[in-house]
């Protein structure tokens, strides 16, 4: 999936938590996605004690969230609503995937790719900004359209 040709490079850097050591130089950060496990609320918690190292300008079409361990419900110790809450509340995108089946893993990762694409600018006519309205559907509404 990631072998396809493309005009750019793609890096993906990944850390436990945040923030990232300053002393490191890195390029430009056009995403983040937070990697949240459905089975661990340990999980969750360090992802909401990362959010706080995030800049603010980031949360404009530049943050995602990934729950991981979704095809497994009888097994999760984080109730999707919260997961949905807190996508909610910072305004950012949310995936669920199983990642147990390969095709999810793909399809998963087709989607953050282009994420990722038009975070960095690289689809005209599509900005970081449009991302959350594009990616919002009917079948999944925030939770104040419920």
């Amino acid at each position: 999936m990631l072998a396809e040709d493309c005009a750019s490079t793609l890096k993906v850097h990944l850390a436990q938590s945040l923030p990232l050591p300053s002393n490191v130089n890195r390029p430009r950060i056009d995403l983040i996605v937070f990697v949240i496990n459905l089975h661990s609320k340990y999980s969750l918690q360090n992802v909401e004690e990362s959010l706080h190292h995030v800049d603010a300008t980031y949360f404009l079409g530049k943050v995602g969230f990934l729950a991981t361990g979704a095809g497994q419900d009888s097994h999760c110790s984080v109730h999707r609503n919260t997961v949905l809450r807190l996508a909610h509340t910072y305004r950012s995108t949310l995936l669920f995937c199983d990642l147990e089946v390969e095709a999810f893993r793909a399809t998963v990762a087709r989607r953050l790719v282009r994420m990722l694409q038009i975070c960095a600018g690289h689809v005209p006519g599509i900005s970081a900004l449009n991302l959350l309205s594009l990616m919002r559907s009917s079948e999944n509404p925030f939770l104040e359209d419920l």
